[in-house]
């Protein structure tokens, strides 16, 4: 460590206040230590201390409220919350509360000295983090794929252009996220972006939602509404699902992208918009146009440059700096420290199919960030539902995954003697297979597999597989 931490100890058992100061004394913090929730407060106005670790029920004031006058004037200061009551309620309490960590009694004391070791780091980490919080959503996409970097150089070269472009790729996969960079790296970046989703609007308001309204012009138009169309006047109008507009408002659309110009729903002046236009789909436009659901005209207008958005699953070796990132993102968001991925836990992610694309990798991560107990995260803090992925589900072109799949599973769930189950069954999977290339000549199945004749005999017979084989009863080489 560069420096001494300081930890303040805050409990009115004697033995427990001297047990953690001798234990983090050791570690070469520094602590003080009170018999009260009194002092600290009293104190905290001419020094504060790198981290506090108080019982919850202490005479005078509580453990909780004065956990709630440290968040309102140190927001930033973690507070350890232990106690002898063990039972939901305080745990609630003391998360609710803004506690770094909740320490149930009795604890083990190298647990509590890698708590406070753990809340050290996160308050080092929390003093970097001063930016606005809506600054997430400029962050840039990543990705070092090489099927990402084909859309960060889509991107570039689309960087002075006013074209229109149309995204596809699977939903969860990130296509508003690129529309906002395509807008931000353009020369509209000053002007509004709109974004609008075909598949959330309903049928009969989707004119409205694009175009706008005139007072009066149906049931409920009771002043005039601009569309979404006017409001991206100058700048750039995301459609999201375009595949889900109905056609006659395709063909609405159409005529604004021909004339620049629209008439609001109920209105008789014409309103011109300079606006490009962004179309997102998962759908395959060009089997939609081909069944008659899309306007072919309109898809060509549309279909000026492509970008494809490849799946989670294409680009796995983007998927420990995305959790990364998700990870540091939900931990700001949340106030809590930053969860770190073990490595077999990256790599079981890594071996996941991800049908939710991205958005479901990011979803994940905070779920870890809430409910992982530790600050690493191990292959059983995951969700359940990733830990029972089906066996047809991992890729089939890499057995070495498939086998560090099962693994990862077998050791989550607390099995042991891993070897005894498995060896057994790979050796009956590459006799079984070898028999079925050699039409069960064992002779030439033990050259495939560069065992003797007598050796895959006696393996046959210790797997209890049985069976005549074609040339079963030969003489051979031991």
């Amino acid at each position: 460590m560069s420096r001494s931490e300081t930890v303040w100890i805050v409990d009115d058992d004697r033995s427990i206040r001297w047990v953690l100061e001798k234990a983090l004394q050791q570690e070469g913090m520094t602590t003080q230590s009170f018999d009260s929730a009194d002092g600290v407060l009293a104190k905290l106005a001419r020094q504060q201390p790198d981290v506090i670790i108080s019982d919850i029920r202490m005479p005078g004031v509580s453990g909780l409220d004065m956990l709630a006058q440290i968040r309102d004037l140190y927001p930033r200061l973690p507070v350890i919350i232990m106690t002898a009551h063990s039972d939901l309620d305080s745990a609630v309490a003391s998360y609710q509360g803004g506690a770094f960590e909740y320490l149930p009694k009795p604890f083990d004391v190298d647990e509590a000295v890698s708590l406070v070791k753990r809340a050290n780091q996160h308050a080092k980490e929390q003093q970097g983090l001063k930016a606005p919080a809506d600054q997430r959503q400029t962050t840039e996409i990543i990705g070092e794929a090489p099927a990402m970097q084909e859309v960060f150089r889509a991107i570039g070269r689309l960087s002075h252009s006013n074209i229109t472009v149309l995204i596809n790729g699977e939903s969860g996969t990130g296509k508003e996220l690129v529309a906002h960079a395509l807008h931000r790296h353009s020369p509209r970046s000053a002007s509004p972006f709109i974004a609008l989703n075909m598949a959330a609007i309903p049928k009969d308001l989707m004119e409205s939602e694009l175009f706008g309204h005139e007072k009066g012009a149906f049931t409920g138009a009771a002043n005039q509404r601009r569309g979404r169309f006017e409001q991206a006047d100058g700048g750039t109008l995301f459609l999201d699902e375009i595949g889900d507009m109905p056609a006659d408002t395709q063909t609405r659309l159409l005529r604004v992208l021909a004339d620049g110009e629209f008439y609001r729903v109920g209105g008789h002046t014409p309103v011109k918009v300079d606006v490009r236009i962004i179309a997102a789909t998962h759908q395959d436009l060009e089997t939609l146009v081909q069944a008659g659901k899309f306007r072919e005209d309109l898809f060509h207008r549309l279909n000026v440059i492509r970008i494809h958005i490849p799946r989670l699953s294409d680009r796995r070796e983007d998927i420990p700096t995305l959790a990364s990132h998700f990870l540091a993102s939900a931990a700001t968001e949340l106030a809590v420290e930053t969860k770190l991925l073990k490595p077999e836990t990256e790599e079981y992610l890594q071996n996941l199919p991800w049908p939710g694309n991205v958005r479901q990798l990011e979803n994940t991560c905070r779920w870890i960030t809430v409910m992982a107990s530790g600050r690493e995260v191990h292959v059983d803090d995951l969700p359940p539902e990733l830990l029972n992925q089906p066996a047809d589900a991992m890729p089939s072109n890499n057995w070495e995954q498939a086998l560090r799949h099962w693994a990862d599973l077998a050791l989550a769930r607390g099995q042991s003697n891993l070897l005894d189950e498995a060896v057994p069954v790979f050796e009956r999977i590459m006799i079984e297979t070898a028999l079925k290339h050699t039409a069960g000549r064992r002779r030439d199945a033990a050259l495939l597999l560069g065992w003797g004749r007598n050796t895959l005999t006696r393996k046959i017979k210790e797997l209890g597989m049985g069976g005549d084989s074609a040339d079963e009863d030969e003489g051979d080489e031991a």
